[in-house]
């Protein structure tokens, strides 16, 4: 199985950048790992609606075809870790090829990622800075495996 994360922008904050790095490492010792880019869209003015729409058109791009799409969002479903474990287990066990996670920007996502995703799932009800939620959601995928492979949660 290969997990790919599409998210808008690039990680600015070190830390945040530093962690990513980290669960990315990590995470490929259980699947292959890819990472995509999209541009964030501050080329088309201040309005907000125009950048989500170009941000969305960038993303369903990239992620056209891909048989399994899960797009951040604080509206979505929500899972301890132990169900989202048993997610990513069941998508394996079924020999899903590729599951991508999907993280808008700091407007977040338009209607039409949404509707494009498999799953919409929250990782919290509050509302996450899109940088910090790549994160979060490096350290649930990890933290899936462990529980998947009945290993120790490495810190």
């Amino acid at each position: 199985m290969k997990l790919r994360f599409v998210w808008v922008g690039k990680t600015k904050h070190a830390a945040l950048r530093e962690l990513v790095e980290q669960y990315l490492e990590r995470v490929g010792r259980f699947a292959g790992v890819e990472l995509t880019e999209v541009k964030d869209r501050t080329d088309v003015g201040s309005d907000p609606r125009k950048i989500i729409e170009k941000e969305a058109e960038a993303i369903l791009e990239v992620v056209a075809g891909d048989p399994c799409l899960v797009a951040l969002d604080e509206r979505g479903r929500e899972f301890d870790s132990i169900r989202f474990a048993e997610f990513v287990e069941q998508h394996r066990v079924r020999g899903t090829r590729r599951m991508t996670f999907v993280v808008g920007g700091h407007l977040g996502f338009a209607d039409a990622v949404r509707k494009r995703a498999d799953l919409v799932m929250a990782l919290s009800k509050m509302t996450l800075t899109h940088e910090l939620a790549r994160v979060l959601l490096l350290e649930q995928i990890y933290r899936a495996f462990t529980v998947i492979y009945d290993l120790p949660y490495q810190k």
